[in-house]
């Protein structure tokens, strides 16, 4: 009996020992938030999901402090969900990446909860092998200068994005609508400087779209009429490309437009006379084309308009506008369209608008001849004779049509030589 007493008295000294030096000794079962501890995130006291911290270290990303918490250096950043115990990725934006940058399968797979992923200036490969559960996730994918040599196809699986940006690298494709096509939620738009090829897409599917920039590429072929069906857009760029044929009257049709270039392109015929329709218009680019015809008055209608760019085509007649449309304009460019001039009772020539007043009939003055002109013409006429004391004084000494002072003196000791011989033979004979 005494032994059991003593046997139970040292199992509740133990049991008193352990509850003493600390309540919160490990259980002999790890519990499922400890099992999902990880040494490393708990040295960095960092919140975000241990895999997510393994995948970001591969990556050569920062990971000192943590990555939910602080901004990143080197341009790099993070943002993060409010989940618990981890909290996980949403956004990510590599920056100034190492050219020597690998991004596994594993790793990409451990950020699936990515809602928007960013490149810039990352000179490395593009992953062959998108994790299908980062690509559905994915709303924003951005590129810049970054992952060498891109497909369509490759940039067409992200079809549920809303925001797409590709800048600076070179796409394999066909043409833009291969990428577009799939993309039925797009609102913003870039593929500028990507040496893409092929034609305006003519049919569109993402009609919510807001933002369209296809500048700085080799498309071909006109603007297809079908792009009025672009409702909202508010800004389309199809700057330096090789455009040809006319602007559709459908223009018109985007009522929602505030910014519109078609700069340096081959596109020629008038300005659409429905152009005057985007009230809301306040940037208009068309310079270094081959539009024609006269410039439309209509255009004084968009009263929002800060900038209009028309020079460098082969528009015609007089200006339609007067000084008190012009003086709203932060830019405005007419120059370099020979054929156009400007009423000089309605616009000063301090304006310096790089073309010439108009004449009576509506026609540029000519302008006056330079010098060279002049001398060329008062040379010529020296030389038909119907200015001789100019041609005198012109020609100075060395003239080809003037006696040398030596001919009229030998001229004059003739005649008084043949004169005086004459006198003699007469005195002669009246004397003998």
């Amino acid at each position: 009996m005494g032994r059991r007493s003593a046997a139970l008295s040292i199992v509740l000294a133990l049991l008193s020992y352990y509850i003493w030096i600390g309540g919160d000794a490990a259980p002999p079962y790890p519990s499922p938030t400890a099992s999902r501890q990880d040494p490393a995130a708990a040295a960095h006291g960092s919140t975000l999901d241990p895999r997510q911290l393994t995948a970001l270290q591969s990556m050569g990303f920062p990971t000192v402090g943590d990555p939910c918490a602080a901004p990143s250096p080197r341009d790099n950043a993070t943002a993060c969900d409010d989940d618990a115990p981890f909290r996980h990725l949403v956004s990510l934006r590599l920056a100034n990446c190492s050219p020597d940058l690998d991004l596994t399968t594993t790793a990409l797979r451990a950020l699936s909860t990515l809602r928007s992923l960013a490149f810039l200036r990352c000179p490395i490969p593009a992953p062959r092998h998108l994790p299908s559960g980062l690509v559905a996730s994915l709303r924003s994918f951005s590129c810049a200068a970054s992952l060498r040599r891109l497909t369509g196809v490759w940039l067409s699986r992200f079809q549920n994005l809303t925001d797409l940006t590709v800048i600076g690298v070179p796409v394999a494709a066909s043409g833009p609508a291969i990428i577009l096509s799939h993309m039925r939620h797009l609102r913003s738009a870039s593929i500028a400087s990507t040496n893409l090829s092929g034609a305006v897409p003519h049919h569109w599917h993402a009609l919510d779209l807001v933002h369209l920039n296809l500048s700085s590429n080799h498309l071909e072929g006109p603007v297809p009429s079908s792009i009025s069906v672009l409702g909202s857009l508010q800004t389309l760029d199809l700057s330096s490309n090789a455009l040809t044929g006319t602007l559709p009257d459908s223009i018109g049709d985007l009522a929602a437009l505030k910014s519109a270039s078609f700069a340096h392109n081959s596109l020629s015929g008038p300005i659409p006379v429905s152009m005057s329709q985007l009230t809301l218009l306040v940037h208009l680019d068309l310079s270094s084309n081959q539009f024609n015809g006269s410039i439309p008055r209509s255009l004084s209608k968009l009263k929002g308009l800060k900038f209009l760019n028309l020079e460098n085509n082969n528009f015609q007649g007089v200006l339609p506008f007067d000084a008190s449309f012009l003086q709203k304009f932060e830019v405005f460019k007419v120059g370099g369209n020979s054929n156009l001039c400007y009423n000089h009772t309605l616009l000063s020539h301090k304006l310096k608008l790089g073309i010439v007043p108009c004449d009576k009939y509506g026609l540029p003055v000519s302008p006056p001849p330079d010098r060279s002109t002049r001398a060329d013409t008062s040379d010529y006429s020296d030389n038909d004779g119907s200015d001789d004391g100019g041609g005198d004084r012109k020609s100075g000494g060395g003239g080809h049509h003037r006696p040398s002072k030596l001919v009229l003196g030998v001229a004059i000791g003739l005649s008084c030589f043949v004169f005086l011989v004459i006198f003699l033979v007469c005195l002669s004979k009246l004397c003998g």
